[in-house]
């Protein structure tokens, strides 16, 4: 889209506008009247959340060419951040008649460990829902890109960083739960989580974050920083030979993918009511890579589409078919990349160039058929040579 195009036009702000109204207005005062029933408002709540996972996936794929296989883990960090509250406003323990969580209190500890106590505060929790994915992402994106590592280099490396924390998370004495990680919250902010009002303020908080993740990225291509970080995906040696350092472009496009995950995590959590350390495994970040390529990489709507039709098909596909989910997920995934290569959000450009296609191909003249020469003069031709 030209930028000297007015914004009014932007069908993809009137998008936006239309999502805040279905998600932040419409769905929630169906759910208040009885249409909506509590559960499927926390399940679409859940799809959300992982639609701002897909968001950031495509911010690095779809837009900068970084093929992050390790997304999860920031999605993740954020929640056992946000989960750490939720842990400690669970209240005194009946049985051990602690205040500790009780995964402390199974290994024997008599006192909160010096990390978890700013956690206490909520204020601190929620910086820490940005701060912690931040500074985690910027450590390993200024390593990475300073030693130039690329392509399916950086996507393996970033695999094994959410691989690695994966193991170090399951480990009891890491002190954040372990296999079980965090579960059985009962409050937030003073709210308790089994009243329906607090569920619908949490999904009216998720769509309106994700509309935030959409109008950031819709602002972002259009700025003069989009743009090159578009050219880095096209070809990294002609910017970095044009004068622009790409080391602190795709730094600040790491860390930014990384925030917008990891507070779409702190959503998540109160929502499904458990994290643990499989949600930072590699399967969940191939998933989002999964969700994007299926929705449409590189644009806009496509990995909102992804990842709420894949995980629809997931929660139906795991009752009805629970041993072919994997298949059915693998065959979904070849279909469009043979077949759909722009995804199902660039179905109607696929169409639109279908069409020209054969319209081009109805309006060419048609080739005049050549005049079969006379048998007489062939044979006389032959007969000569």
């Amino acid at each position: 889209m030209s930028l000297s195009q007015p914004i009014t036009r932007d069908k993809n702000l009137w998008a936006i506008g239309i999502f805040v109204l279905i998600g932040a207005v419409a769905l929630p005062l169906l759910n208040s009247a009885g249409v909506v029933a509590d559960f499927q408002l926390n399940t679409w709540g859940k799809y959300l959340c992982y639609a701002t996972l897909a968001v950031s996936v495509n911010l690095l794929w779809g837009y900068t060419g970084l093929l992050s296989l390790g997304q999860a883990l920031f999605f993740a960090l954020g929640g056992y951040a946000f989960g750490m509250y939720l842990m400690l406003m669970i209240g005194e323990d009946p049985n051990y008649h602690t205040r500790l969580p009780d995964f402390m209190d199974f290994m024997g500890m008599q006192e909160l460990p010096w990390h978890w106590k700013p956690f206490e505060n909520a204020g601190f929790a929620v910086l820490a829902v940005i701060l912690v994915p931040a500074i985690v992402a910027l450590i390993f994106g200024f390593l990475a890109f300073r030693a130039r590592i690329k392509g399916v280099y950086f996507s393996i490396i970033t695999q094994t960083l959410t691989y690695a924390a994966a193991l170090l998370f399951f480990r009891n004495e890491f002190t954040f739960g372990g296999n079980n990680g965090f579960t059985d919250f009962k409050e937030m902010f003073g709210l308790s989580l089994y009243t329906s009002g607090t569920q619908r303020g949490l999904f009216i908080a998720s769509a309106l974050y994700l509309a935030a993740c959409l109008f950031f990225n819709w602002w972002l291509t259009r700025t003069k920083f989009g743009k090159i970080q578009q050219a880095i995906r096209d070809s990294e040696n002609r910017v970095r030979f044009s004068g622009y350092d790409t080391l602190n472009y795709k730094m600040l496009i790491f860390t930014a993918a990384a925030v917008i995950g990891g507070v779409g995590g702190a959503l998540y959590v109160p929502q499904v009511g458990i994290i643990n350390p499989n949600e930072m495994m590699p399967a969940k970040s191939l998933e989002a890579v999964v969700w994007v390529a299926v929705g449409g990489r590189g644009r806009l709507w496509g990995p909102v589409i992804g990842a709420i039709l894949v995980n629809a098909i997931k929660s139906w596909a795991t009752v009805q078919f629970p041993n072919y989910w994997l298949i059915m997920l693998g065959a979904l995934f070849l279909f469009v990349v043979l077949f759909m290569p722009a995804g199902i959000a660039g179905i109607p450009s696929q169409f639109k160039h279908w069409r020209k296609k054969m319209a081009s191909r109805r309006e060419m003249p048609a080739e005049p058929v050549k005049a079969a020469e006379p048998v007489a003069e062939v044979e006389t031709a032959k007969s000569s040579t």
